[in-house]
């Protein structure tokens, strides 16, 4: 049973026949009255038991994008029912209006819609729906709460697709599509041409230059290789998930940066020809993909990622190599996505480094706080010196623990939750371009 408003205000009015008859009695006729009048009211509200509730959700939806979701009531009674629906939406649902006021005569049905515009990523679920049936006179109400499951998915946003026909076109360019060559160690053989000046003389064919003849002038020509990017490479990202990815920075967690530039690494890899696979852990598999390629790819990393999110657990270094060798045997790019903030916390990253740079190309991805670059430009008094200090101490800490990876034969890519994704991408081409895949 619930209590509106207006049974209240009933109740209070009974300060006017004490005030009008001078009389306590009146006080307690007045309240028989009230009472009398509400168990009257009551039973003739109809009960939210006798409602047939049915529920149709939209599909997978991405973050931040709203989307609808229609709640359809049957009453199965013979009194019209009068009521406020509640559906049981988690805050991070958003959902609009909270509440809807609805009737429903006997025999009939009605529909209410609800917008969701969700600001988590993952499943949101709502268990049940809450019912409050009032009688005429809408002093009184019946409630209950109907359990009716439903859930949406809601999945990364990729806000970072923005970045990829800028990098496509570099990537055209460096697969010679623009007649732009690239020439040096690990990249596959293209065509051969005559040396201009400033070309590389270690590109130089010996063995066509002696058998090149130019008649006209009775003289050989120097004749050198060109190349182009090899493809089919292997890319595996490794997504730390353990309890340094569950930080916000700029309000977002670690762990959806590190989500937007493995789609947006794997977006670009893939048209580049290369396969990718991407392995989300902290002490266990949370998440895999692997054995996938164009469209499928994302769609599959999406999938997998959307439910995932951060234990508060510290992650398992020493089973990396490991899980990277299960993944494959040839010389890969590894990308690890984690954080390199506190060289305590990075100990067990550095210690595996050696195992992983012997046989592949190990690229560490990691997200700074543009606040803490902000505090250090910012001396005007006692305390903001203070906390300059603390964030010149957090870079310094960064600073040397990019050195230890670069040390150990590894490289560092950092930038805040905005810049991450296509500075990783522009690292990505780089090594493409300098044939280190």
């Amino acid at each position: 049973m619930a209590v509106s408003g207006w049974f209240v205000i009933l109740v209070a009015a009974g300060i006017v026949p004490v005030v009008l008859f001078d009389d306590p009695a009146a006080l307690y006729l007045w309240l028989l009255f009230v009472t009398l009048l509400a168990a009257v009211d009551l039973l003739l509200a109809a009960s939210p038991r006798r409602i047939t509730l049915e529920r149709v959700l939209p599909g997978p939806v991405r973050l931040g994008e709203r989307v609808e979701s229609t709640l359809y009531l049957t009453n199965t009674g013979r009194r019209r029912m009068r009521a406020i629906v509640r559906d049981g939406w988690p805050p991070s649902a958003v959902a609009t209006p909270s509440r809807h006021r609805v009737t429903v005569p006997a025999a009939e049905r009605r529909s209410i819609v609800t917008a969701l515009t969700p600001f988590r990523r993952g499943e949101r679920r709502s268990a049940h729906v809450t019912l409050r049936s009032f009688g005429p006179l809408g002093l009184l109400a019946r409630q209950a709460s109907i359990v009716v499951p439903g859930s949406i998915m809601v999945l990364p946003p990729f806000t970072s697709r923005k970045h990829l026909p800028s990098r496509l076109a570099r990537l055209r360019e460096l697969d010679g599509a623009t007649s732009v060559m690239v020439r040096g160690q690990g990249t596959e053989f293209d065509s051969l041409r005559d040396y201009v000046r400033g070309d590389d003389v270690r590109s130089i064919d010996w063995r066509a230059t002696a058998r090149r003849n130019d008649p006209a002038t009775n003289s050989q020509k120097l004749v050198v290789r060109t190349w182009r990017p090899e493809r089919d490479r292997r890319v595996v990202i490794v997504v730390d998930s353990g309890r340094t990815s569950a930080a916000r920075i700029d309000n977002e967690p670690r762990i959806d940066t590190a989500f937007e530039s493995a789609l947006l690494l794997a977006a670009l890899a893939s048209r580049a020809g290369d396969r990718v696979d991407l392995v989300v852990y902290d002490r266990r598999v949370r998440g895999r993909v692997q054995g996938a390629s164009g469209p499928e790819l994302l769609n599959r990393m999406v999938g997998a990622m959307a439910p995932i999110e951060p234990e508060l657990i510290e992650m398992d270094w020493s089973a990396i190599p490991g899980l990277v060798r299960s993944v494959t045997s040839q010389h890969a790019l590894v990308v690890l996505a984690t954080s390199i903030d506190a060289p305590g916390a990075s100990r067990g990253l550095l210690a595996v480094l050696p195992q992983l740079t012997k046989r592949h190309t190990v690229l560490v991805s990691s997200v700074v706080d543009p606040t803490v670059l902000a505090l250090t430009t910012r001396r005007g008094d006692s305390t903001e010196v203070y906390r300059a200090a603390a964030g010149e101490r957090a870079l310094l800490d960064l600073a040397r623990v990019s050195a230890a990876i670069r040390q150990l034969g590894g490289d560092v890519v950092t930038g805040s939750p905005a810049d991450l994704p296509p500075a990783l991408a522009d690292r990505y081409i780089a090594l493409k371009a300098a044939g280190r895949l």
